[in-house]
């Protein structure tokens, strides 16, 4: 495929069965499995379900009709062939039930490889821009120090990796997410439904990571007809936690239906994909550095067919880790070289824990007593040694109303309500 080829032209609505390009047994397979699960079929479900047009569909029915393998089971006098109702006749059956044995994918037509692949590059070859402004609103409920936005934003910018760090209840992961948001809320992406490798199909969408996004002909360029195999959606994002396994970031094939699932990072191009609570997966990390050191810095990564054959797809998310653990305690030098950003998320200073305290007190419906504040500082924080955390003020004003609905008292802020609160959540 030539390297000049444009995204309208990967996206233009195929013409012939040439622009497809892909094999049309993969075609003819996709109408023998519908045919055979659903027994007539209509072509315009034919064009529902495979996302090509009606004109390409008829084509391949015609032949197969002339072949003896589909019959017209009702025919429409208005519409002449565009109307017909298709059905399998017992050789049909028969091909049908190889078809079967060889996958069960029915679905749109899968888009090749290489229109994949260019098609992403041409759409991630400039990072994400976001812009000062845009930061500091993402992150407007948290309360952070002053420059705190100008780690993340450069981070999103470069758009390949981002190491957030520091101990637990801080903020990280709302962070992340507020990332995620970011960049959802950012220009759209074309993903194709699946695609088609060395004979096999794998499936992209994911109907909990992909949102469907609408089209803004004010901002994008008329691209005329698109071809419906691809989706236009909001900038993915990815979440994993603890759950983390290696066979999430290969290809994975089910031997029941017999095509392919793409792993988490596939479908994570053009979006975020957080590893959260990093160190702490069924993955260690050094395996998962062994497994990325190339995606990380090629951005490409390299996958592996059950016939053996490897296939190169773009590496093209910003990867976010999470962790509340010691980075170098996790990772050598080497891995973190590759994360081209470093962030530390650490524990407020007595300033912004009051700031925290203040504004979440006014979110629960509680007057804020400065007394009570003053009181929960020194016995619960400073005496013991304890460390601030971000998290705490929500949690104990939280303990704080239920203690006071259990009561049936007025919520307040109390140095003896703050004493039963601390008792309940910290653990001495």
């Amino acid at each position: 495929m030539s390297e000049e080829i444009s995204l309208k032209q990967i996206l233009t609505e195929p013409q012939t069965l040439d622009e497809l390009r892909i094999p049309q047994s993969l075609v003819m397979d996709l109408i023998f499995r519908l045919l055979y699960n659903e027994g007539t079929v209509a072509l315009s479900r034919f064009t529902e379900i495979l996302k090509i047009p009606k004109g390409l569909i008829d084509d391949v029915l015609l032949w197969m009709q002339k072949e003896h393998l589909v019959e017209i089971s009702k025919a429409s006098i208005e519409l002449g062939r565009l109307g017909n109702v298709y059905s399998l006749t017992d050789a049909g059956q028969e091909r049908a039930r190889g078809s079967l044995e060889r996958s069960q994918y029915i679905g749109p037509v899968p888009v090749s490889l290489p229109y994949y692949n260019r098609g992403i590059i041409l759409q991630c070859q400039r990072h994400q821009r976001v812009t000062m402004q845009q930061v500091k609103h993402a992150l407007r409920d948290l309360v952070l120090p002053d420059e705190f936005h100008r780690q993340i934003g450069p981070a999103i910018n470069n758009g390949t990796s981002l190491f957030l760090y520091g101990p637990p209840g801080n903020g990280k992961t709302t962070i992340a997410m507020a990332i995620a948001a970011l960049l959802s809320g950012s220009d759209p992406i074309w993903i194709p439904y699946s695609i088609a490798a060395g004979g096999q199909v794998i499936q992209i969408h994911d109907r909990l990571v992909h949102k469907p996004a609408t089209l803004d002909r004010m901002k994008t360029p008329d691209l005329g007809r698109i071809d419906q195999r691809w989706q236009l959606i909001e900038r993915p994002a990815v979440t994993v936690g603890g759950e983390l396994k290696m066979e999430s970031l290969d290809l994975r094939f089910d031997p029941t239906s017999r095509f392919y699932e793409s792993p988490l990072q596939l479908k994570a191009n053009g979006g975020m994909f957080l590893i959260d609570d990093f160190g702490r997966q069924q993955i260690s990390p050094k395996d998962l550095l062994n497994r990325w050191i190339v995606p990380l810095e090629a951005a490409i990564d390299y996958l592996r067919l059950q016939t053996g054959q490897t296939i190169s797809v773009p590496f093209r998310q910003l990867i976010v880790f999470s962790t509340n653990l010691q980075p170098r305690e996790l990772v050598d030098d080497a891995f973190l070289r590759r994360i081209h950003m470093k962030v530390g998320v650490l524990p407020p200073d007595e300033k912004l824990f009051y700031q925290i305290f203040f504004l979440m007190s006014r979110k629960v419906g509680i007057e804020f007593n400065r007394e009570a504040f003053l009181h929960l500082l020194q016995k619960w924080y400073r005496e013991p040694g304890r460390r601030l955390q971000a998290v705490h003020p929500r949690d104990i004003l939280n303990i704080l109303l239920t203690i006071c609905d259990y009561e049936n008292s007025k919520p307040k802020m109390a140095p003896e309500l703050i004493d039963e609160a601390c008792k309940s959540y910290f653990v001495d």
